[in-house]
């Protein structure tokens, strides 16, 4: 089983022209509200690849509609509680060059408490995955209590912040990075080659797994000596927002089904193809069935 521990936020997404420049007031083309945050557009993009998981979040009562678009989904909610206080969302702006901009109020997804990560992690099992990505609070005392407890770590340090530097990472098993975010970790240049951040990751985290994603230039994965690379698939992209945690989601899904760490990027990166020709985050993600087909049409 794998255990996200994750955000649930309400995406307010806004169509423009181009994103807003400051002191600016600028028309929207379109408005949407829909299901987004990291943890639930991973959990969400898993259960739809097939994938075992069971989510952990807080939400506030009166969005319960949220939960229940997880659940219908094939995730386990169980441990999503309704709160009377705010949920997280978000404002996204995405222009017609397919670019995005967020502003993120985390709401619910910053109230966990020490005592809640202590009861979550006692009910799983040695041997599960635990998901977790940087929007809910917490981190710098569920990693070493996950670790602890036999749990094996997948961690998206999404959005990149200075917290994260403190954080125990060589206690993760695999690292989710894309580029801004390995430069932040590495202290590289953001313009760095995919060989720089990769050696610099394998120094820095030695028996942590690497998944590095660079958008347009493709997806590696390291471990040790050991580099495989997953070109990126030619499409047009209408909406980025969320394609990340659509390959995220996907690439543990192949992974949790025992697949070689070449046909998980493979599954994982055309998921995150079929998912920027869509608008919106939680919307766009793929089921298992247009992968598949997708897939076919490849080796075709």
């Amino acid at each position: 089983m794998l255990h996200n521990f994750g955000s649930i936020n309400l995406d307010h997404v806004y169509r423009v022209p181009h994103l807003v420049r400051p002191g600016e007031t600028l028309a929207s083309d379109d408005y949407r509200i829909g299901l987004g945050g990291k943890g639930a557009n991973q959990s969400l993009a898993m259960a739809r690849a097939g994938g075992r998981v069971c989510h952990w979040g807080r939400l506030g009562r009166q969005d319960a509609w949220a939960r229940d678009t997880l659940s219908r989904a094939g995730v386990d909610v169980s441990r999503v509680n309704l709160l009377d206080e705010p949920s997280g969302h978000a404002i996204i702006q995405v222009d017609e060059q397919a670019e995005n901009a967020i502003i993120l109020f985390p709401g619910a997804n910053h109230g966990f408490r020490r005592a809640d990560l202590n009861e979550l992690v006692a009910a799983t099992q040695p041997g599960d995955w635990l998901l977790t990505q940087n929007e809910c609070l917490g981190l710098a005392t569920l990693i070493p209590l996950a670790d602890d407890h036999g749990l094996k770590i997948a961690f998206n340090p999404a959005p990149m912040s200075a917290e994260v530097l403190g954080l125990p990472l060589s206690r993760c098993r695999l690292l989710f990075v894309n580029r801004s975010e390995a430069a932040g970790l590495t202290g590289l240049a953001l313009d760095a080659g995919a060989d720089a951040l990769l050696d610099a990751l394998a120094a820095q985290l030695p028996a942590t797994e690497v998944v590095l994603t660079l958008g347009g230039e493709g997806a590696w994965y390291q471990q040790g000596d050991q580099r495989l690379f997953q070109p990126a698939l030619p499409v047009k992209a209408v909406d980025t927002t969320g394609a990340g945690d659509t390959f995220i989601g996907y690439y543990m899904a192949a992974r949790q089904a025992r697949l070689p760490g070449g046909e998980c990027l493979k599954r994982a990166a055309t998921a995150a193809a079929l998912a920027v020709q869509r608008p919106g985050a939680a919307e766009s993600i793929p089921d298992l069935a247009e992968v598949e087909r997708a897939l076919q049409g490849e080796t075709s």
